[in-house]
């Protein structure tokens, strides 16, 4: 991941805002002419960011605020009964209760939308509650990409400054596209995935235990890493790469993922949380003080979004503690730079802290 903490937050801010854009253009969409588009677009931003609110609710600890985001609040089935009780607000406050219906179908998808957009990154949206806990990942976009995020925002603002009698239609492109980029994500997704498969690294490793995700802001380049019982290769692609060197093999680096510590910490209930909701793609590591567990999924070698310190070594056996997030972020200028030029295809080490 890249930047600091305040950069962190500020990534928070901007996935709600392609939310917020998101939920205003199914507004729009859905209300069509009978309600006008900034009343529309109001009332389904409004509801496309409710999902998130779970934030402000403190589970208990850092690992379980971490996993237990993207929960009930996104899951279908809760989101289905809570449609119609949200709409009877705004059918109330705009005096339009013959509408009822098409409010209630609003903010239906502006929930159902958000929570699709949130499974279509690696994080984990438990989508299937109260009937499947299974976080799910699809992986094909990063939390916040402005190819998707910046044609709905075109569209709204194009929509609202219109004075045509089809401004509308501003939005509807504007949600058209995003799709169509979303489901080029898939694809993009799968076409590389199929080139990592055929790499002779990938040979004799599952499917279930090779992750392909896209690298920050983009799909072109996609982090690749392929898991082992005490290590993981990881690995960058960009679609490019082919155009610039044909020939250039996936070149993959092995890391040391922390086997030995795994006997020693199995019964330790805030690493198993996070074992489970990592579908596996974890580290474990000891600096012979600390012993800290890291979700190998969002971030990059030795950056990542998501580790934390869960046991000491004061005594044998490990002692556990409350679990510490101790995140280490890559400076962001030299991430940029090196996701730009690595992006166009140039070979480029990944950035490491200085020593």
């Amino acid at each position: 991941m890249l930047g600091g903490g305040r950069k962190a937050e500020r990534s928070k801010q901007l996935d709600s805002i392609s939310q917020a854009a998101l939920g205003a253009a199914v507004g729009v969409a859905v209300m069509g002419r009978t309600r006008p588009m900034w009343q529309a677009a109001l009332g389904g931003a409004l509801v496309g960011t409710l999902p998130d609110l779970d934030v402000l609710l403190d589970k208990g600890d850092e690992i379980r605020n971490m996993v237990l985001h993207r929960a009930e609040t996104h899951a279908f089935f809760w989101q289905a009964l809570a449609s119609p009780l949200i709409a009877i607000l705004p059918a109330a406050l705009t005096r339009t209760p013959a509408l009822f219906l098409r409010w209630w179908l609003m903010v239906a998808l502006a929930l159902f939308t958000h929570s699709i957009l949130d499974a279509m990154t690696v994080y984990g949206t438990r989508i299937g509650l109260p009937f499947s806990d299974h976080p799910f990942g699809i992986g094909s976009l990063f939390i916040i990409d402005p190819l998707y995020t910046l044609p709905l925002l075109f569209g709204l603002l194009m929509g609202l400054a219109w004075r045509g009698a089809q401004h509308r239609r501003w939005s509807l492109a504007g949600l058209v596209l995003s799709s169509l980029y979303a489901g080029w994500s898939v694809a993009a997704q799968a076409k590389v995935t199929e080139r990592v498969m055929s790499t002779p690294e990938a040979q004799g490793v599952a499917p279930e235990r090779i992750l392909v995700t896209p690298t920050p802001f983009n799909t072109i380049l996609w982090r690749v890493v392929l898991l082992r019982e005490d290590t993981y290769d990881e690995a960058f692609f960009s679609l490019l790469d082919p155009l610039v060197d044909p020939l250039r093999p996936m070149r993959f680096e092995s890391l040391p993922r922390g086997g030995g510590l795994e006997g020693r910490t199995a019964d330790f209930a805030d690493a198993n949380l996070i074992r489970a909701f990592s579908k596996g793609f974890y580290a474990l590591s000891d600096d012979g003080h600390q012993v800290r567990i890291t979700d190998l999924r969002m971030g990059q070698y030795p950056y990542y979004a998501f580790s934390f310190v869960f046991a000491l070594h004061q005594s044998e056996p490990l002692r556990p503690t409350d679990p510490v997030r101790t995140t280490h972020r890559m400076p962001f200028g030299e991430g940029i730079d090196w996701l730009w030029q690595r992006l166009q295809g140039h070979e480029l080490h990944p950035p490491r802290p200085a020593r």
